[in-house]
């Protein structure tokens, strides 16, 4: 019978650990960038989920509904993560692509 080989195994971690390692960095110099309200309200995030910048049209600020622009920037932050969580599940799970069984899914382990 064919006993796995453990130094084998050891070296496709290493190797997979080193590729989701690559992906990671690699996540944190792309960008996604969503819109709310029509584009009133935009926000950047990075691949590593987080926000790197907010753009808010000056028709978006109007003093007596300060609550709408709450929500606009609520919305659009949300947006942001949504987009840059779907970037980072696709490239990690190329990244670990190779090494995973077939039909192992990442989502389930937060990635």
């Amino acid at each position: 019978m064919n006993e796995p080989n453990m130094a084998d195994m050891f070296g496709k971690v290493m190797q997979m650990q080193q590729k989701m390692a690559e992906a990671q960095e690699a996540l944190a110099a792309r960008t996604v960038t969503a819109e709310a309200g029509g584009g009133m309200v935009k926000v950047t995030a990075n691949g590593a989920q987080r926000i790197t910048a907010i753009k808010i049209e000056p028709d978006a600020v109007d003093p007596d509904d300060i609550e709408l622009l709450e929500d606009l920037v609520i919305a659009g932050v949300n947006k942001a993560l949504d987009e840059a969580a779907e970037l980072a599940r696709g490239e990690m799970g190329k990244a670990a692509g190779g090494f995973l069984p077939p039909g192992m899914d990442l989502g389930a382990l937060g990635l």
